[in-house]
């Protein structure tokens, strides 16, 4: 499906978050706590989580079936979640599918996503969701990870707390996200604050010198250098 023209969210009122799942309480801790609650409350975000449930129209709220030719385990069926996205879904729109089949989810896509007015997220569940969901509604599919979780829910936790972090004004300090790992590339490298020394363990002494050129050249060379040892696979070839 073609991405739709997003737009910059900072033109607006601020960033805006749809969440579809079958557990909404999953999200009742990390809305509430920390930056994800200050960034909701200075009005930076806005995160709406709604249960799938709630687009059904049988007694039972049915919202999964069997798979067509067989096979393990059960499919979330279209039509709540087609009703709920076409519910929510704007122009700006961008809606992402929370599913371990989708491309990794990386730094630089995150930043992209941050950028994004208005997200719509589809948590799945079971053995996944119907194919003509992805087939007629999902713009993006993000994996966090080569591995499967009990539910999407987890997933787009995880991602919600990675794009909003990256939204101006989210952050204390507008520097910190991009000295983060991976924002340039590299893993960052060792960090130091009080005591000077504990129990034998000492700072080095190029962080206590305040000469910033010799620090920023200590910190670019650690950052290689554990690059190097940890995810030699992020390193470029020269």
């Amino acid at each position: 499906m073609p991405r739709p023209n997003n737009g910059d969210w900072r033109r607006g009122a601020g960033m805006e978050i749809d969440v579809l799942t079958l557990f909404p309480r999953i999200f009742e801790g990390p809305l509430e706590e920390s930056i994800l609650k200050r960034a909701q409350q200075k009005g930076l975000v806005s995160v709406r989580v709604h249960n799938l449930r709630d687009f059904t129209h049988d007694k039972h709220r049915v919202v999964d079936d069997k798979p067509y030719g067989g096979g393990p385990g059960m499919l979330m069926k279209p039509e709540p979640i087609f009703e709920a996205v076409e519910k929510f879904r704007r122009t700006e729109s961008r809606v992402v599918l929370m599913t371990p089949q989708g491309p990794p989810l990386t730094q630089a896509r995150v930043q992209e996503f941050s950028c994004v007015a208005h997200l719509i997220i589809i948590c799945g569940h079971y053995e996944g969701v119907d194919e003509r969901v992805r087939a007629a509604l999902v713009n993006d599919e993000v994996s966090i990870g080569d591995y499967v979780l009990t539910n999407g829910a987890l997933a787009a936790a995880v991602f919600v707390d990675a794009v909003v972090r990256l939204v101006p004004g989210v952050l204390g300090d507008e520097n910190s996200a991009g000295d983060d790992s991976f924002a340039g590339g590299l893993l960052e490298g060792p960090q130091y604050t009080r005591p000077p020394e504990f129990r034998g363990l000492t700072v080095p002494e190029v962080l206590l010198s305040g000469n910033h050129a010799a620090i920023a050249r200590w910190r670019a060379e650690w950052a290689r250098q554990r690059t190097k040892e940890r995810r030699p696979d992020l390193l470029k070839e020269d």
